[in-house]
């Protein structure tokens, strides 16, 4: 695939996942979208459940098999390694995608709260959606998402690894990214059974995904990693770092992606 191809193709896997994104953030919400995580025709109980929960499953298993090292060196056996990130980009935005597509809802209220205190639990939700947003622009916002990689193809530049940076939230906690993540999907003035079961399935997912990822980490960074996880903790800000090392190994295939 040619250099201007391989751009085009970054681009546009990057403009499906900002459509992808804004709409999760709406469908979440149960905001103004035609389908929601609360709209739609209740169906089984038991058939709802098994769908979800394999909805949930299935976006979790590209997220952690695709973002291994070991994935990434194979898949760049077949394709450019400027290419790798955003087709990691493209098909998680088309699991996104069907996940919000195939949700069944489980309309059940739990808990619905009005006033002052809905309107607390709109702000924090708003603020995990601008968390994870900026977390993004904190490391590098363009190579997260494919586009530097692609970029310096483009122009005949090495990619060269970014350096390992705790920039503001990255100095309170370890990920502040998923700790938006749970803030967004956690904080809802209108709590469902379908809402808890997505709230709860994606945070088992980020607790599991976070696990490999520190892993991958401590292999590629070393003891800088070891040294900033001891200190800062994952999620919780004031909390102690990780009491546990995890042992610095070379790692087997690293590929800067």
């Amino acid at each position: 695939m040619g250099r201007a191809a391989v751009f085009l193709y970054s681009v546009g896997a990057y403009a499906g996942f900002l459509a992808a994104f804004l709409y999760l953030v709406f469908f979440v919400g149960d905001l103004w979208v035609p389908k929601s995580i609360d709209s739609g025709a209740a169906s089984d109980m038991v058939v709802a459940l098994v769908v979800d929960l394999v909805l949930i499953a299935l976006f979790g298993l590209q997220h952690s098999v695709m973002a291994r090292p070991a994935f990434k060196h194979w898949v760049t056996r077949f394709l450019p390694p400027a290419m790798e990130r955003s087709t990691f980009v493209l098909l998680a935005t088309l699991v996104l995608a069907l996940l919000m597509w195939q949700w069944r809802p489980l309309p059940l209220t739990l808990w619905a709260a009005d006033g002052s205190l809905a309107t607390a639990l709109w702000a924090i939700f708003a603020l995990g959606w601008v968390v994870v947003l900026l977390s993004t622009f904190l490391i590098n916002h363009f190579d997260l998402f494919g586009l530097r990689q692609a970029w310096l193809h483009l122009v005949r530049q090495p990619l060269k690894p970014l350096q390992f940076r705790t920039t503001l939230l990255y100095r309170i906690v370890r990920h502040p990214i998923m700790l938006g993540f749970l803030l967004a999907f956690w904080f809802t003035p209108h709590m469902t059974v379908g809402h808890l079961l997505f709230a709860v399935g994606m945070t088992v997912y980020i607790l599991i995904g976070v696990h490999y990822e520190e892993r991958d980490l401590v292999r590629s960074l070393g003891t800088d990693y070891v040294n900033y996880r001891r200190h800062t903790p994952a999620f919780v800000p004031g909390l102690p770092g990780a009491r546990e090392d995890l042992p610095v190994q070379p790692a087997r295939h690293h590929h800067a992606s």
